[in-house]
């Protein structure tokens, strides 16, 4: 099931009136039925996976809690490890390596026979995978208290709003949150309930209206021009931007509605001033995973001077991988690896942009300001250049008709009438930047606030394209 199906509103009307019926025990249960269904409306066969992934997990950490050992306690935990990312290795990985192997041996003139996978990747399973993670890793290194309710578990993997694309919220933030009965609150249903318009506007108006054009210039790159592709491709920066915020919008205000709160995960990314600043407000959640299981295990920036920068290399080849079992992505990640490297190492002090207000403090940003958020956005969009591409091979091709067409031609570009939504997503955030939801209008007065808000709704439902289209994260 998908937030912009027309079964979820039912489903989660459903949901909604019964939690509110019941005490703490009684919300998790109910939490954890209706993961199973909001999981298993695509194919209850993946349910039943994520149902024992989950149910070792929560035996792991019964066994850490009891034993002493060091020896033993590192292969109970090593347990978790090899069943959560070898289910998400054989799904995801399998065939990837396999090719990759086949196509390495042929430079040597072997021709090994290989084994191929015909499987369909199980929806969010990056996501909930590094969640589940979380918990069996910090209770293994005692930062975290065994759980003994599996009920109580099984609510903490299986909370649908965020169970197929995130947030990735650690076990230490949201377990805690199942262990009390959650009350309603009217104070906070007002913002949770913008925060989801806000989501659906960003998400079926720009997103999906974006799409086309992203789709019919990257499907045909060779009669397309450079220009369009240009296009195109800025396009593309912008929809998966608007595609995935727009899912945590929505996620976070379902939550915020039932009484749980998740983090946030995008921090108007693109108004940042350098490649740091721009991984301090992109998928939050998944960059802060990164540094506590992969960056600082390493040693972090606690190590030599070329040893981290090494260690930011590996990170970011890691979450290449992450996103996807093509090369693109593996190139994707090293080049924002390596323009991450270029930026700490030649202005240090932008690593800590991302804790600054976005774009600056003044209301217009100054020259250098201004300059430094494009040049991010240009790099960013270069990189999104290999993320879209379906190979390595036809990234190149569409950089060099880019490169080749920009330099010799004038610009010409079609499907123009969608830089109009660009624009409108950039007004709206860089006037409410101080807010983490752009529809915070508390300072205006009660008419112009609901005008506003009837006026979102209204473009949702005469904008919104007839056909459905997916949600680009739902194939991590």
């Amino acid at each position: 099931m998908v937030f912009t199906s027309l079964a979820f509103p039912v489903f989660y009307a459903v949901v909604f009136a019964l939690y509110w019926l019941f005490g703490k025990e009684g919300q998790n249960r109910l939490v954890v039925v209706a993961g199973l269904v909001f999981y298993g409306w695509w194919d209850w066969r993946f349910a039943a996976l994520l149902l024992v992934t989950t149910g070792v997990d929560f035996g792991v950490g019964l066994a850490l809690e009891k034993e002493e050992n060091e020896r033993k306690r590192r292969a109970w935990v090593l347990l978790s490890l090899l069943t959560n990312l070898g289910v998400l290795a054989t799904f995801k990985y399998f065939n990837f390596f396999a090719d990759s192997f086949a196509r390495f041996s042929a430079l040597f003139g072997l021709h090994p026979s290989t084994v191929t996978l015909k499987v369909v990747l199980p929806m969010g399973i990056s996501f909930y995978t590094f969640q589940a993670l979380s918990y069996t890793i910090d209770v293994y290194r005692r930062e975290l208290d065994t759980v003994h309710d599996p009920v109580r578990y099984f609510s903490f993997i299986l909370f649908f709003p965020h169970l197929v694309a995130g947030p990735i919220v650690r076990a230490r933030n949201l377990l805690d949150q199942f262990n009390r009965r959650r009350v309603f609150d009217p104070t906070t249903a007002p913002d949770a309930l913008r925060q989801i318009l806000w989501g659906f506007f960003i998400k079926v108006v720009i997103a999906d209206n974006l799409a086309d054009v992203v789709s019919l210039a990257y499907g045909d790159i060779g009669s397309t021009s450079g220009w369009q592709l240009l296009y195109a491709t800025v396009c593309f920066g912008i929809q998966i931007y608007c595609d995935f915020a727009g899912y945590t919008h929505i996620a976070i205000g379902c939550a915020r509605l039932l009484g749980i709160e998740l983090m946030r995960n995008f921090a108007y990314p693109y108004f940042s001033r350098s490649i740091p600043e721009f991984w301090g407000r992109w998928h939050i959640s998944l960059t802060r995973w990164f540094r506590s299981y992969v960056y600082l295990p390493l040693g972090g920036d606690r190590v030599a001077y070329r040893r981290w920068l090494l260690n930011i290399l590996i990170v970011f080849l890691v979450s290449g991988l992450w996103h996807g079992a093509n090369w693109t992505f593996v190139v994707w990640g090293l080049l924002h690896g390596f323009l991450y490297v270029a930026y700490v190492v030649a202005w240090p002090d932008s690593r800590r942009m991302a804790a600054q207000r976005p774009g600056g403090g003044s209301f217009a940003p100054s020259v250098s300001s201004f300059l430094q958020m494009a040049l991010t956005f240009a790099l960013t969009c270069l990189a999104w250049v290999f993320f879209r591409a379906a190979s390595v091979t036809d990234a190149l091709v569409i950089l060099r008709k880019i490169a080749s067409d920009v330099a010799t031609t004038a610009p010409a570009f079609a499907y123009k009438q969608s830089a109009i939504w660009i624009l409108v997503l950039f007004s709206i955030e860089w006037i409410q930047r101080d807010y983490e939801n752009p529809l915070h209008l508390e300072r205006f007065p009660r008419p112009v606030r609901w005008g506003l808000y009837y006026a979102f709704a209204t473009i949702i439902f005469m904008f919104a394209p007839i056909h459905y289209t997916p949600f680009i994260y739902f194939q991590f």
